[in-house]
């Protein structure tokens, strides 16, 4: 069997360092059956990401900021039992509950938003 494409010219594989600009390397077809997994990830577990949980938020001027001092009270725009907003890198990504574990404050997700679903 010849090594040579439909056209005729030789099927070589290509390196890397071979592509130059403009050029998109192939993806590999997925397979019907071929799943991804965890262990798929296993290269990107140790980056580390910014995880913020989002009570609520308000509006101040800067002169009422800093008349706050010692049991100020902010009101938030959320009602109580409202869900808070789950970030992750600054990107809207579950809403939750606030749950305590050992007498520390944690959040469950209730939610996972897809994209396109963060709607405000």
């Amino acid at each position: 069997m010849s090594d040579e494409t439909a056209s005729g010219a030789p099927e070589t594989p290509l390196q890397l360092g071979e592509l130059g600009p403009g050029h998109d390397i192939p993806e590999e077809p997925m397979l019907d059956g071929d799943e991804k997994t965890a262990v798929d990830l296993a290269p990107v577990f140790d980056v580390p990401v910014n995880i913020s949980a989002v009570l609520g938020r308000t509006s101040l001027s800067v002169a009422q900021l800093l008349k706050l001092g010692p049991g100020a009270v902010l009101e938030l725009d959320r009602k109580v039992g409202e869900a808070i907003d789950i970030y992750v890198n600054n990107r809207l990504v579950a809403r939750g509950e606030v749950v305590v574990v050992d007498e520390r404050l944690g959040v469950t997700m209730t939610e996972i938003i897809k994209d396109g679903d963060a709607g405000v």
